[in-house]
């Protein structure tokens, strides 16, 4: 391991967003093919049957400027689409639209949270709109084309070298994923592919002047993949080096299963590509007042709220819990507007630490002012942690209020203080208790908890477990 010690790995990725138009970029036809057919979500222009020419599609622009705001980036004033030549066989025009010279989204910014609670800055070289290629399907001795995908409007997401761990991968992916959900460009599925990550990774000594040479690992389609791609390659990279080999400038596959890259083609420069301007396509131009009233409609990204939650105390897991689900985070904003910070925590406690919390979303979700009564409920003692969490659960389906909910299942505390004397008294004169009494008043405090506890046992945890703990305490 000391080998790798001594060398630094440095990663620049670039990611394929999908955005969630109705039709492509520059076609009629759906741009959701996830169920469908093979080549059914195809027209004329996708076919590029002579005489067809596109039209840009006005929303895939709209969706560009609000993937923006979320990059913390500027936007041109003036973009305009080229044409990429390459041989891509699922691409029957012969050359990709896209944007290669005047990109719409300029550089920018963005703030990535690590797992050991830095930040790192991760710089935006640009991102262009283009459209998606469509698949092949290799069999033995043959190809099959799906043109479903051809055509599909994209933004390609241009980091600079910036990240030097695969953890600090992993956290840039997930962002940039979270990021361009929250900001309603795109669904952000990553099992079909409406986001892919192309992470180039390159090694060098530590201290050295200048970068190594950079392969490309293509088409990554998860979080974990990213990191463990970056890993192995980091270590496959330093292993060609010091054999004294070198590393040659390639685009390289993930093979999940092996858990290892794979060479696929060598790594075409720009000029390989032959880009020139697409004349078909007017430029887009855009004011300031376009841009300011697009980004004026995004919401609240990820970083408002750990903004807004930064007070709270919460552990970095309940956050993280809490922003992978737009509209829990959204509504956990809504109770905060409700309540006071140890309510709120409550409230987020529940969301992040329920196993079930996915199938429930798919039943509906809480109202802000259900949440917050149920969490002062809590904090007056009127139920139990143990109640509330089954209230909370219990909110999802059906249509009562939480005191509703706790009277139908018998799960509201009593504070009655007669009532509750009974039980402890009950509870000391019962041998059993006798040598927690015995702990407690040799100064063994923790010992209370056993007493409060038959207390709640003998009350059918009606008993307010304070009310119950004061007593004992007066009581000894």
């Amino acid at each position: 391991m000391a080998k790798y010690d001594d060398y630094e790995m440095t990663i620049g990725i670039e990611c394929h967003v999908q955005l969630k138009t109705a039709t492509k970029l520059f076609s009629s036809a759906n741009n959701d093919a996830r169920e469908a057919e093979p080549n059914s979500c195809v027209s004329a222009v996708d076919y590029g049957l002579p005489g067809m020419l596109p039209v840009l599609n006005k929303e895939a622009v709209h969706l560009a400027v609000r993937a923006a705001k979320a990059l913390g980036a500027d936007v041109a004033r003036e973009s305009s689409f080229d044409r990429k030549h390459y041989f891509y066989p699922d691409l029957p025009k012969g050359y990709q639209t896209t944007q290669m010279y005047q990109p719409i989204i300029l550089s920018g910014t963005i703030e990535v949270p690590l797992d050991n609670g830095e930040v790192a800055p991760v710089r935006i070289h640009h991102a262009h709109l283009e459209e998606d290629a469509g698949k092949l399907t290799h069999e033995s001795g043959y190809s099959l084309v799906d043109l479903n995908r051809a055509g599909t409007p994209l933004i390609e997401i241009v980091s600079e070298p910036d990240i030097h761990s695969a953890e600090a991968a992993r956290a840039y992916a997930t962002e940039l994923q979270r990021r361009m959900v929250y900001a309603g460009v795109t669904y952000g599925d990553l099992y079909h592919g409406n986001m892919r990550f192309d992470v180039n990774i390159s090694v060098a000594k530590k201290g050295a002047s200048e970068l190594g040479v950079r392969t490309e690992i293509k088409n990554l389609n998860s979080f974990r993949s990213v990191e463990r791609a970056a890993e192995y390659e980091f270590k496959r990279q330093i292993d060609a080096l010091e054999a004294g080999e070198k590393v040659r400038q390639e685009t390289r596959g993930w093979d999940d299963t092996k858990q290892a890259t794979f060479s696929q083609r060598s790594k075409e420069d720009a000029q390989d590509y032959r880009y020139m301007p697409d004349a078909d396509i007017p430029p887009v131009r855009l004011s300031d007042e376009e841009i300011a009233a697009i980004w004026a409609e995004v919401p609240e990204l990820p970083a408002d709220y750990r903004k807004a939650w930064s007070g709270l105390g919460l552990d970095r897991s309940v956050v993280d819990s809490l922003l992978a689900h737009q509209q829990v985070a959204q509504r956990v904003r809504e109770v905060q507007q409700l309540l006071d910070a140890d309510q709120v925590v409550k409230v987020a406690y529940w969301f992040a630490n329920n196993d079930q919390l996915a199938e429930l979303l798919e039943r509906g979700l809480p109202t802000a002012e259900s949440l917050a009564e149920l969490a002062a409920m809590t904090m007056q003692g009127a139920v139990s942690s143990g109640g509330a969490k089954e209230i909370f659960a219990a909110l999802f389906t059906e249509e009562l209020s939480p005191k509703e909910i706790a009277q139908a299942r018998g799960l509201l505390q009593s504070s009655d203080t007669d009532f509750i004397a009974e039980v402890v008294e009950a509870v000391l004169a019962d041998p059993a208790s006798q040598r927690s009494i015995e702990d407690i008043k040799n100064g063994k405090d923790k010992a209370i908890g056993y007493l409060v506890g038959q207390v709640m046992k003998r009350s059918q945890g009606k008993a307010n477990p304070a009310i119950a703990q004061k007593l004992i305490r007066e009581r000894l």
